[in-house]
């Protein structure tokens, strides 16, 4: 079982940028990919960001270019960079391993 804990969010202006972390911990050796997503009010969850253990990327359409997933194998860590925040990316953003483990999510707003 993996362990899963997100830090970095926060309350940014639009254009601002946030810096996401999660920290994996239990079964890290299973883990092969790592990834984020986002649940906005009222609206389904939704993958933002994945990166394997090879570093193999895939992003959402509506954050490319602005994001950007990478990822620390020796310390079991991800980050999410967000660059030119919009309000429409206002969620809590949720990390992910092996699309089955989640952590307690982390609230993103972007507001004026």
């Amino acid at each position: 079982q993996v362990q899963l804990v997100e830090s970095g969010g926060g309350l940014v202006q639009p254009g601002g940028s946030l810096r996401l972390s999660c920290a994996a911990s239990g079964s890290i050796f299973s883990i092969y990919v790592m990834g984020w997503y986002r649940q906005a009010p009222g609206k389904q969850r939704e993958l933002v960001a994945v990166i394997t253990s090879g570093g193999i990327t895939n992003y959402a359409d509506s954050v490319k270019g602005r994001f950007t997933i990478s990822r620390n194998n020796a310390k079991n860590t991800v980050f999410l960079q967000m660059n030119s925040l919009k309000p429409e990316d206002t969620a809590v953003y949720y990390c992910n391993a092996n699309y089955e483990s989640w952590g307690q999510g982390t609230q993103g707003a972007v507001a004026s």
